[in-house]
C-alpha cells in the first residue's frame, strides 16, 4: 500500500501542498481529481520521488519509501518522454533493460504488450508516425514493462478515443487484479466515476473529500429527495429542518438533515394533496466535485 502522511511542498515561498494524506490500496484504482495548479503533479512527481517534499512521509508497505522501492514503481508522466525517431519495440525492450530485465525476456514483454494494446503491426514503426493516441498506448506500455510494483499515470486518458480508452482500462484493470495500487489523474469526471474504485478530490494543495466513489456519492448528499406534487410546493419552504434547493411550482428538490426523516416528508406532502413522484437523488462525481473544491 502507499500512504502519504501530510505531505507539503511551496514553491519560491508560495504553498503547493498542505499537509496531503491519503492511501492508494492494493488491488484497486484510485483516482486523482483536481482542477490545474490544484497540485496533483507535483504529489505524484514526490511518490516517485522526482521530488523532494518540505515535510511529511510517503510511505511504500508501512516503511518510508527510499530509492530501491521507487524503482520498482511505474510512471506515466503528463509530458510524454519517449523517442519519437525509435520504434516502441525497440524503446521498450530498451526501459525494461533499464529496470534490469533481461534482453530475451525484455523483448518478450515488449511484443506482448504491444499486442495487447493492438500496436503488434505497428510494433517496428518510428513512434512519431504514429496516431496520438497509439503514442499513448506506448506511452502506457512504457509504464507497465518492468511488472511495477505501484502504477502512477497523470493524465493517461487525455485525447483518446472511446476504444483507446476501453483497451487501457482493461490493461490498467488487469494490474490491480494482480494486486497493484493504481493512482491516476484525470479532467474527465464521468471516466473516473464510470472505472475507479476510490477517488481523491484535492484543491488548494489539499483533500477535500476521499473515499470510495459509491460513499461519497450516498454520503455527501445522501438526504437529498425530489418530489412532484399535485400542488405548487412552495410551501415546502415554511417546513422546519428542510433546505429547499429548488421549486418550480409542483417540483421541488430538496435536503434533509437525516435520511431517516424521510418519511416525515413524505407524510407531509400527502397531508397537502397528491405526491406524483417522491425519489432520492445520488449526485453525480461532477457534483460533488463542484461542491467541494469551489
Amino acid at each position: 500500500m502507499l500512504e502519504l502522511d501530510g505531505i507539503s511542498r511551496s514553491f519560491d515561498g508560495r504553498p503547493v501542498l498542505d499537509g496531503i494524506s491519503f492511501a492508494v490500496e492494493p488491488g484497486r484504482l484510485t483516482g486523482f481529481v483536481g482542477s490545474n495548479g490544484a497540485g496533483k503533479t507535483t504529489t505524484m512527481r514526490i511518490v516517485l520521488g522526482i521530488l523532494a517534499a518540505d515535510g511529511g512521509t510517503v510511505r511504500w508497505k508501512g516503511r518510508p519509501a527510499d530509492r530501491p522501492a521507487r524503482q520498482q514503481f511505474g510512471y506515466m508522466p503528463e509530458e510524454r518522454g519517449l523517442y519519437p525517431k525509435m520504434n516502441p519495440l525497440d524503446q521498450l525492450v530498451f526501459l525494461a533493460r533499464l529496470h534490469g530485465v533481461e534482453a530475451a525476456e525484455a523483448r518478450r514483454k515488449a511484443v506482448g504488450l504491444l499486442e495487447q494494446l493492438g500496436l503488434g503491426e505497428r510494433m517496428k514503426d518510428k513512434l512519431e508516425t504514429l496516431s496520438l493516441g497509439n503514442q499513448q498506448r506506448v506511452q502506457v506500455a512504457a509504464a507497465l514493462i518492468h511488472d511495477p510494483v505501484l502504477l502512477v499515470l497523470d493524465e493517461p486518458f487525455s485525447g483518446l478515443d472511446p476504444i483507446t480508452v476501453d483497451t487501457m482500462t482493461a490493461i490498467l484493470r488487469t494490474s490491480a487484479a494482480g494486486g497493484v495500487p493504481v493512482l491516476f489523474s484525470s479532467h474527465q469526471l464521468d471516466l473516473v466515476e464510470r472505472i475507479c474504485d476510490d477517488l481523491v478530490i484535492i484543491s488548494g494543495g489539499q483533500v477535500v473529500a476521499q473515499g470510495t466513489v459509491e460513499a461519497l456519492r450516498h454520503g455527501r448528499a445522501g438526504a437529498r429527495f425530489r418530489l412532484v406534487l399535485g400542488e405548487d410546493a412552495g410551501w415546502l419552504r415554511d417546513v422546519a429542518g428542510i433546505q429547499v434547493l429548488d421549486v418550480d411550482g409542483p417540483r421541488a428538490l430538496v435536503e434533509l438533515p437525516d435520511v431517516n426523516h424521510d418519511q416525515q416528508l413524505l407524510s407531509a406532502a400527502l397531508r397537502h394533496g397528491p405526491v406524483h413522484e417522491f425519489s432520492r437523488v445520488i449526485p453525480a462525481l461532477a457534483d460533488i466535485y463542484r461542491e467541494v473544491a469551489q
